[in-house]
């Protein structure tokens, strides 16, 4: 696997192996990047990426031009390829590993200022499938305080679930790639019509 596009691109990224991990391929990284660029400026952003695996998005977002990223993963192996592939493509002090159980983190942070380094403009969150873990997930992301105003969510949704967003959520989009559905929220904006998504 390789990075896309940027100051990166074309450089190589270890991944992980093994019962629910499903690394983003090029086609699919290349179509979610592409989709998001037409929405935001990379340049200067902050990544957070919950379930991160092999950190492929936080990576891509780095070489775009993004500030910085936090990369949360609780598996040893997938993280010792997150330290591998932050080593190798020279972005320590960029690209921040954190060993955590997701939600547990995210719920520990509610109502406290004990963030990582958020508020976060685009956050990736793809738990691993059959786990039960994403509605969850991103009702604690909701409400922990870790979105900025603008910010984008990119979710990866198993096949066959209903996916209800919290209120302060609204749908931008969602995609089809291959057998990955994708859906991009953002921010409501207090004030704002119902969105339409695209």
């Amino acid at each position: 696997m390789r990075i896309i596009s940027g100051t990166l691109g074309s450089r190589r990224l270890l991944t992980v192996e093994g019962e629910g991990y499903r690394p983003a391929m090029g086609k699919v990284r290349e179509s979610l990047f592409s989709i998001l660029s037409h929405r935001l400026n990379w340049q200067g952003l902050r990544i957070l990426d919950l379930y991160a695996g092999s950190g492929s998005l936080a990576f891509e977002a780095l070489s775009r031009g993004s500030a910085a990223a936090w990369l949360v993963e609780l598996a040893a192996p997938a993280c010792r390829c997150i330290k591998a592939n932050i080593r190798n493509l020279g972005l320590e002090g960029r690209a921040f590993l954190v060993q955590e159980n997701v939600l547990h983190l995210l719920r520990r942070v509610k109502g406290a200022d004990r963030n990582i380094a958020g508020p976060f403009d685009v956050v990736f969150l793809d738990p691993p499938y059959r786990k039960h873990l994403t509605q969850s997930s991103i009702d604690a992301l909701a409400e922990c305080g870790w979105l900025a105003p603008q910010a984008h969510v990119v979710v990866e949704v198993e096949e066959g679930l209903n996916l209800r967003l919290p209120d302060n959520l609204e749908l931008c989009t969602q995609r089809d790639f291959g057998q990955t559905h994708t859906l991009i929220a953002r921010v409501r904006q207090s004030g704002d019509a119902e969105h339409e998504p695209d």
